[in-house]
């Protein structure tokens, strides 16, 4: 029932000039489907990931001492001046190499940093610190009165830091932070140039088969967009969840 109705589909969009014809070959189906997947599976990775290297770089950023507000802000500086896939290449292409380097002459023949991994780390930085930057401006927007109230009441500075300061700043960078989220989300189609099996390199290898490039790219806007949708009601959802009742008025 599902291939007959799948035949119809594509016998329907080849009508109009579309060529659907690899969904109906169950190899290059499930190939598409897997690559979805593994898009998805790198948004959950680097989404939690990106935000907690931004509450660190924040945090360190805010920081009165020098040896911690100089080094994060050269890796801020570092990481958001150098394009995204050049920091890949690096990762994989150079520090991947010198650890396997390492592991074999210490008996270890089997690398378990996969592309996968270096994906989820590169893309997790790279946004990780325009996180850093959106959270500092939120951190030194908390009102002065504030922080002087969470002194009279005994808190340590860690305690200021996180029950006061990064709380509010998250609600006041929630919109840059979701901005930043949904570039994070498009951002995983770097994958496929270090051959990892995303939803754009699994499109590669079918339409270097079958020449319908269009239509998968197609496909690929149409993921994407639901995608980035869904990240943007979520962080709306946030929005209004994490609101502060009169604030402002």
């Amino acid at each position: 029932m599902t291939d007959d109705w799948l035949t119809s589909l594509v016998s329907t969009l080849r009508h109009i000039g579309l060529n659907y014809d690899f969904v109906l070959n169950p190899g290059e189906r499930n190939a598409f489907v897997r690559g979805m997947l593994v898009t998805l599976q790198l948004c959950l990775w680097t989404i939690p990931g990106s935000l907690a290297v931004g509450v660190v770089l924040a945090a360190m950023l805010s920081s009165s001492r020098r040896a911690l507000s100089r080094p994060a802000r050269v890796v801020v500086e570092l990481t958001r001046n150098t394009p995204t896939l050049v920091q890949l290449y690096c990762a994989f292409l150079v520090l991947n190499m010198l650890i396997s380097n390492q592991l074999r002459s210490a008996g270890i023949e089997q690398n378990p940093l996969t592309p996968f991994i270096w994906v989820v780390v590169v893309v997790s930085v790279h946004k990780g610190v325009f996180h850093a930057e959106a959270l500092r401006a939120g951190i030194e927007a908390v009102p002065h009165s504030m922080l002087e109230a969470s002194r009279s009441l005994g808190f340590s500075q860690r305690q200021i830091l996180t029950r006061v300061q990064l709380p509010l700043a998250t609600r006041f960078a929630m919109p840059a932070l979701v901005n930043n989220l949904i570039d994070l989300v498009k951002m995983t189609a770097v994958a496929s140039a270090i051959a990892v099996g995303d939803v754009t390199y699994e499109s590669i290898m079918i339409w270097s088969q079958r020449d319908n490039v269009l239509e998968l790219l197609l496909l690929i806007l149409i993921f994407f967009s639901l995608l980035t949708w869904l990240v943007s009601r979520a962080g709306r959802w946030l929005e209004y969840r994490w609101r502060i009742p009169g604030y402002g008025q």
